[in-house]
């Protein structure tokens, strides 16, 4: 009888000291403790990913919309050096655009725009912009100026947003393209500062 109970408790204490091992080395703590589920996970086509090609198609529209109007504010500029500018952001951003279909090509996604109220509202104000300051006006050119930078401001924060998206979800090329973009963005809002803080605000707060 006694070699019976011995029997029985060695048993119960050995399921005790198993059990413990056998949850801590099962799939569940392991998925806790990475802190990721596969539903969550960039690669499978998460919410993250749409949302990151969707800022994509949502720049491709504003690059394309900026191609027509950077024309209109190159010939509404009245110094030579602003109208320069505007037409050699012209040239990037036409590069822009093919720099943005590469991105879709790495992400066998379709090159698409979609539009971007937020490009068009700036660019709306530009236009406006030009119909309330005077021909041959520096205020005119300052106001262009301001009128370019909150485009550049937007630009920059878009691009540098989804530059750091695409380094999150491990999409090298596509980040280092999109940061080719947003440091172009950068050297053209420091160029138009430039140009106002060196000539033009002066000249223009001199106008009667």
């Amino acid at each position: 009888m006694k070699k019976t109970i011995k029997k029985q408790v060695s048993s119960k204490n050995g399921k005790e000291k198993r059990n413990p091992v056998s949850a801590n080395n099962g799939k569940t703590s392991k998925s806790a403790g990475n802190g990721k589920s596969p539903e969550t996970s960039p690669e499978s086509g998460s919410a993250l990913k749409d949302f990151f090609v969707d800022g994509l198609k949502d720049l491709y529209w504003a690059e394309q919309h900026l191609v027509k109007s950077l024309p209109k504010m190159a010939k509404a500029s009245n110094t030579k050096e602003l109208k320069d500018l505007f037409v050699e952001h012209l040239s990037k951003t036409k590069t822009h655009v093919s720099k943005l279909e590469e991105v879709f090509q790495l992400l066998n996604v379709k090159a698409q725009a979609k539009k971007c109220d937020g490009m068009e509202g700036l660019t709306k104000e530009a236009d406006k912009t030009i119909e309330e300051t005077e021909d041959n006006s520096m205020t005119r050119d300052v106001a262009l100026i301001i009128a370019a930078q909150k485009v550049e401001h937007y630009e920059i924060a878009s691009y540098g947003g989804l530059t750091q998206l695409a380094h999150t979800m491990r999409l090298d090329e596509a980040a280092n393209i999109l940061g080719e973009i947003f440091q172009e963005e950068k050297e053209a809002d420091a160029l138009l500062s430039e140009i106002a803080e060196r000539s033009i605000n002066v000249e223009a707060e001199q106008e009667a």
